[in-house]
């Protein structure tokens, strides 16, 4: 198994941070594992994205250019990075920051991609877990792919929010689980 991975936005949507969170899950998890962070010198607003590979074998590069699974949370990236998911990839998309024009025509255009769109900041802002689509989406991610599980994600969340900040940790459980079973 080699799942390659590239989550991709504006800085300060917690792009990395999804990113870190999938790794530290893989490496609980038993797994070779890489993180790559790109991002613009102006960080918050700019283009931010993260490559980040979970297999079985050694790595052989960080860089991930045709990712198994792609998600998005804003329409460039959206735009930029949808052609380089190869057929029967999987994108997950926020709709709430990603015009509807473009994922209906990112649908069209790969009718051999699963695609989901989620009102992922939509959901957040709603549900008191204001600055969590990311981890929404990552949930869906996580559904989908049984990548890692509840038990790897939750020690990875341990692992990166410190435990000064329990009420984080518990919303970032409440987030995963939301995308995880949002239909």
């Amino acid at each position: 198994m080699n799942t390659n991975i590239l989550i991709a936005g504006f800085g300060g949507q917690g792009i990395l941070f999804a990113g870190k969170i999938l790794v530290y899950a893989g490496l609980m998890a038993g797994k070779e594992v890489s993180w790559l962070p790109s991002y613009g010198p102006e960080m918050r607003g700019g283009t931010c994205n993260c490559s980040v590979v979970i297999a079985d074998d050694p790595i052989g590069s960080p860089l991930v250019t045709n990712p198994d699974v792609l998600m998005a949370l804003n329409t460039p990236s959206l735009e930029k990075f949808i052609d380089f998911v190869p057929a029967g990839g999987l994108v997950i998309v926020d709709s709430t920051m990603i015009d509807a024009s473009a994922i209906e025509a990112a649908k069209a255009a790969h009718t051999d991609l699963k695609i989901f769109a989620i009102p992922a900041t939509e959901l957040a802002d709603g549900n008191d877990l204001a600055g969590g689509a990311n981890i929404i989406l990552l949930g869906k991610l996580i559904g989908e792919t049984g990548l890692i599980s509840d038990e790897h994600f939750k020690a990875a969340v341990e692992k990166v929010v410190p435990a000064s900040k329990q009420k984080l940790r518990d919303n970032d459980m409440r987030a995963m689980k939301m995308g995880a079973s949002y239909a």
